[in-house]
């Protein structure tokens, strides 16, 4: 075949779209509405949107009934009509116009760090700035010194997070990769020939973003994987095609490296395609250190490969226990498999219940019973309602008095329920100077009060430490939300000194969350750990603003797993009983 061969369609000639192709469409018309400063509701009913069809299990190609669109959380005629256009057309004229209305490049400058879509718009609009190379150029000849709201502070991250992206290489959020991923890796299982098929890589291992993917093939007998590949509905081009391997670029522009090996080669070549390069290194010192050889083929001693079908042979072969992809990458797991104490890591199943989830009495798209319903319907014991502090004036937070009439309407529903209860809670913001946007006469007629950053997050780590530290000392602070305040590939993490906030947390028995929105994934694998080796109990949250998205505690269970994280160490695996207890225990 030709390199890059372009692939228009499957020969079916059949528009195939994922659920995340409908969300990445309505993300993309938010943020187009809000660089044109249009109403904030319009652009939030977008957003909510998109967040809906991802919390999705079903697939919306699976429905076919615009009816039934019409009748999911938040969506509505409108939404309803232009879900049902995507998956008819594979295209979104409303989509096309904003396009054509909005510099290409203007969309792009929402990646960077520290920019939002009113300052994407002052830039354009006060300098004409039309993209990434207009800012650096802007950035470099002092332009940007005159735009009012772009300070020193502002203008250095910003110069750092442009210097960055030159040299860093795309990475896609886990979540936007997964249904590709899974598609994928389903359609070359039912390819004849093929035995087994995975996902390796940094997928496997369960990182919160890939920068590709790679596919480990175990065939029974000669495939023509380019043949197949050309067939596949989410192939968009081929750049390199031969009998082992080949390299594809997915519709929406994921790249994928795929290998065929013979079945007594599988365990082998999963595992060193799966990494991380630190494991696997470690993992070929020991093997020499035993006067054998490891590679993607097999372990050898001399010509003769002693193990490979398998990695559970393979890590047996080199005195281990089989260590699980979330661990591989050299933290000490290999040691822990040496002397048997490799975690039982935590699993959803583990979990009783949700301790951050959202109604419409603030920014959800659904009301008290629903979520509850939900959450029920789940399997779980308990939901903790959070709804927002008024502070969040966009999103319809909650005064004392609203929050007070919530916690009524709570209590009237426990009095109705059976088996199940619902926590009296809130998301508190935390101020500038670390005061809570709530008084505490409310606050202590709560479960659980749930603090968070969501504004000021250029604060230099000094002052964003203390405001977090005093924010802590509050006598009815529960849990520490999103502690980083990250969104991945949008926002950076504040900076704080972590470290004085696990002491802090740890003196006032108080928790931290890993909040398991895909775009947050915070705490992020590393700070789960210290979390874990400082004996501070992990919340695993939702946040969910839909019932589709109690859903995402999967993502959260993913990442807690990276962290090392066991059921023991995970406050929202706990009994009711105990979990009161522990949550009594923050209040002074």
């Amino acid at each position: 075949m030709n390199r890059h061969e372009v692939i228009s369609a499957p020969a079916h000639g059949a528009i195939h779209l994922h659920n995340e192709d409908v969300a990445s469409a309505f993300a993309e018309m938010a943020e187009l509405l809000a660089i044109g400063g249009e109403n904030p509701f319009r652009v939030r009913a977008y957003e909510r949107a998109a967040n809906v069809v991802r919390g999705l299990s079903r697939p919306l190609a699976d429905i076919g009934d615009r009816r039934e669109f019409d009748r999911l959380p938040g969506i509505g005629p409108d939404l309803a009509g232009k879900i049902a256009e995507l998956l008819r057309t594979g295209r979104l004229r409303a989509l096309e116009q904003l396009r054509r209305r909005a510099p290409a490049g203007l969309r792009e400058l929402l990646r960077v760090p520290g920019l939002g879509p009113v300052r994407v718009r002052a830039l354009h609009a006060g300098l004409g700035i039309r993209g990434v190379a207009d800012l650096q150029r802007a950035l470099r000849s002092g332009r940007l010194n005159r735009l009012r709201g772009f300070g020193p502070v502002l203008r250095k991250r910003l110069a750092e997070s442009l210097e960055g992206e030159a040299t860093t290489p795309r990475r896609w959020p886990l979540v936007a990769a997964t249904p590709y991923a899974e598609s994928l890796r389903d359609y070359l299982r039912s390819v004849p020939g093929v035995a087994r098929a995975e996902i390796a890589g940094s997928y496997r291992r369960g990182r919160d973003t890939v920068a590709d993917l790679d596919v480990v093939i175990a065939t029974q007998r000669r495939v023509d994987l380019a043949a197949a590949l050309r067939r596949c509905a989410d192939v968009h081009l081929l750049s390199a095609a031969g009998p082992t391997r080949c390299t594809a670029l997915l519709r929406n522009g994921l790249q994928v490296d795929l290998r065929l090996v013979p079945q007594g080669s599988y365990g082998a070549a999963l595992l060193y395609f799966t990494g991380s390069r630190e494991h696997n290194l470690s993992l070929r010192r020991r093997a020499q250190a035993r006067q054998l050889k490891l590679n993607e083929y097999g372990l050898y001693r001399g010509q003769r490969r002693i193990a490979g079908a398998s990695e559970q042979e393979l890590y047996h072969a080199l005195g281990l226990e089989w260590i699980a992809p979330e661990l591989r990458e050299d933290r000490g797991e290999i040691a822990a498999a040496e002397q048997h104490r490799l975690p039982r890591l935590v699993e959803l199943g583990d979990l009783r219940g949700d301790l951050h989830a959202h109604t419409n009495a603030s920014d959800g798209s659904e009301s008290l019973e629903a979520m509850v319903a939900a959450a029920r319907a789940r399997g779980l014991e308990y939901l903790a309602i959070t709804d927002h502090s008024r502070h969040l004036g966009i999103v319809h937070g909650l005064d004392a008095d609203r929050l007070s009439r919530q916690v009524d309407a709570i209590d009237e529903l426990n009095a109705k329920l059976s088996g199940f209860t619902v926590l009296k809670g809130v998301e508190v913001d935390i101020l500038e100077d670390g005061r809570l946007a709530l008084p505490d006469a409310v606050l202590c007629r709560l479960d659980v009060v749930v603090a968070a950053i969501h504004d000021h997050f250029q604060l230099g780590e000094s002052q964003q430490t203390n405001r977090v530290l005093r924010a802590l000392d509050h006598r009815c602070v529960s849990i520490l939300a999103h502690p980083s305040a990250r969104l991945l590939g949008e926002r950076a993490p504040i900076h704080m000194d972590f470290g004085r906030v696990l002491a802090a947390v740890k003196e006032r028995s108080c928790f931290l969350e890993l909040n398991a929105q895909p775009g947050r994934l915070d705490l992020d694998d590393v700070h789960c750990k210290a979390a874990c080796d400082h004996g501070i109990l992990v919340s695993i949250a939702s946040d969910a603003h839909s019932s589709g998205e109690l859903a995402d505690l999967i993502h959260g269970i993913r990442q807690a797993r990276r962290g090392w994280l066991t059921a023991a160490n995970v406050l929202n695996a706990r009994p009711l009983d105990e979990l009161r207890r522990l949550l009594a225990q923050c209040r002074r």
